[in-house]
């Protein structure tokens, strides 16, 4: 996710919308940094087009994501596309348009030693055609060499704030982009026995822990201690589980978007269904063969759901794929959630997507106490339940029992329905709790565009906006060249200096060889098994 882009002249900066900083973000600065950029001029020089006497512009860009490749991918087009303008002309009686610099140099910074961001560790593991946007990306390094006036470059391992100053990059680059997406910051419910009960996660935590991040393996545990009744991480009370055995557990997952119902489905399918995925091997050895029952839980109704048609519709072929899993949707809360106004909210300019998941949910609704198949495990959707309390565990108090939920019912106009209490109360039993209800943002300096919204490809647009806003300040004030910004020799210097050891995009190539090696594979199908460590993958860097 893109955050904003920092240019190094003077005190001008971009927000990726193009919603200027704040003026206290200016003033702070201006008054810190002036004296470190360079001067530009609004002052073109039509006498200069050879290319030779220009300088590169140097780019950095914080975070080795979706968003990060795709800036990269689309600013060093549109510099090279302007570079060939300013040499030759359309109009063959008009001269070429000047521009101010001879090529592009792009250092793509990423905190951790592997690149692709929310690809490699957020997207769902039974997604692989949505991870097959790597390749795309990798197609950026595979191309260096084709043109002299472009490179890229990899920096793994490298954390901008602690490693070096988000100061330092504006002093060394002409233009920084910050595309790091979230660090953390979850959104709160803010309801007794969140924080203090065991068994409550974040989905994003796991999410991170089931697609083999390193910095989330820690999840496993308590996990397995909530699914299968581990009272340690040593001792188990059931010796008699196999790795296809059915966890007991009941997992109550809050919120209705995409993610929650990845999660869902996850946790369904459980080691059968994700055997040739690149979910790795510990994590399967924790699901086996996958919960009894999911609940999806949320506060509005079907119409207002986050969800697109595409996962509910995975959720409704469970069982149909042979994955023994059920799909529950009560026609009596799909009855409930439409009101007048949400008749209009499908009626409306944005109705059709939500007119085909009411036929679908319809089509899928059950009578209240109506059984839906002999499947094992099953997944169900809640509408207009709040959550108000998480309870303990009858026989582990300091462990998550039941989730208190109050039925609600929708008032307002159409698109600003709100649920509101009726004081009807409901308990969901629940041996493991998975929050989904969005993250907050915690920028290096400045704030996320459009927060915890979109998909992969959303990433484009706002990459392309990035790259307007930074093509515009270019034509609009070209610099006069004094001294030549360092860029990536001015970091491969501070790098030395401070004993960084940063992983170049070879390097994270023996990543990848150590990944596919097949003595570490299960299957033939699965396409890696994951290094989970930060210390392993270094070590396979330098092999």
């Amino acid at each position: 996710m893109l955050k904003q882009c920092l240019l190094r002249p003077q005190t001008v900066a971009f927000v990726i919308n193009q919603t200027p900083l704040r003026s206290s973000h200016l003033a702070r600065l201006g008054s810190t940094r002036r004296s470190l950029w360079r001067t530009f001029s609004s002052t073109n020089n039509n006498d200069d087009v050879n290319n030779d006497n220009k300088p590169r512009l140097s780019v950095a860009v914080v975070g080795a994501g979706p968003a990060g490749f795709y800036a990269s991918k689309y600013l060093t087009s549109s510099v090279l596309k302007r570079i060939a303008q300013s040499t030759s002309s359309a109009d063959n009686d008009a001269p070429p348009t000047p521009f101010a610099f001879s090529g592009i140099d792009i250092d793509l910074i990423e905190r951790l030693p592997t690149p692709y961001g929310l690809v490699r560790y957020g997207v769902a593991p039974d997604h692989p055609e949505v991870k097959n946007v790597e390749n795309d990306f990798a197609a950026l390094f595979n191309k260096q060499g084709e043109s002299q006036n472009s490179s890229i470059n990899f920096y793994g391992n490298v954390d901008v704030g602690k490693q070096i100053p988000l100061s330092k990059l504006q002093s060394l680059y002409d233009v920084v982009i910050l595309a790091y997406g979230c660090q953390a910051a979850d959104k709160r419910l803010n309801i007794p026995g969140e924080d203090t009960l065991e068994g409550v996660l974040s989905a994003r935590e796991f999410v991170a822990w089931y697609n083999g991040h390193p910095e989330f393996q820690h999840i496993g545990p308590i996990v397995e201690r909530c699914l299968w009744k581990k009272k340690s991480n040593t001792t188990n009370d059931d010796d008699s589980t196999t790795e296809t055995s059915i966890s007991p557990a009941r997992v109550v997952v809050i919120g209705q978007g995409n993610v929650a119902l990845d999660v869902a489905r996850v946790l369904a399918k459980g080691k059968p269904g994700l055997i040739d995925t690149d979910t790795p091997t510990s994590v399967l050895n924790v699901l086996k063969g996958g919960v009894s029952h999911v609940s999806v839980v949320g506060r509005r109704g079907h119409v207002q759901g986050a969800f697109t048609i595409k996962e509910l519709r995975e959720l409704t072929k469970l069982d149909k794929e042979g994955h023994n899993v059920s799909f529950v949707v009560r026609k009596e809360e799909l009855e409930m959630g439409m009101t007048d106004a949400s008749m209009e909210e499908l009626k409306g300019p944005g109705g059709r997507p939500k007119s085909r998941i009411d036929k679908l949910l319809q089509d899928n609704a059950l009578e209240e106490d109506a059984q839906s198949t002999d499947a094992e495990k099953s997944v169900e959707i809640r509408f207009l339940l709040n959550p108000t309390q998480l309870a303990p565990h009858e026989s582990n108090v300091s462990k998550v029992g039941h989730v208190l939920c109050e039925r609600t019912r929708l008032e307002g106009d159409p698109e600003k329905q709100r649920p509101v209490g009726t004081g009807e109360m409901e308990e969901l039993p629940a041996d493991l709790v998975l929050v989904s209800i969005g993250y907050r943002g915690m920028p290096l300096e400045g704030w996320i565009k459009r927060g915890p919204t979109g998909i992969i490809g959303t990433n484009i647009m706002d990459a392309k906006d990035t790259v307007k806003s930074v093509m515009n300040y270019l034509e609009t004030s070209v610099p006069v060249v004094s001294v030549e910004s360092q860029g990536r020799d001015g970091l491969n210097d501070h790098l030395d200096a401070h004993d960084v050891k940063a992983i170049d995009w070879n390097q994270f190539l023996r990543i990848v060889s150590a990944e596919i090696d097949t003595t570490r594979l299960r299957s033939k199908a699965q396409p890696r098994e994951k290094i989970l460590a930060v210390s392993e993958m270094l070590n396979a860097a330098q092999r």
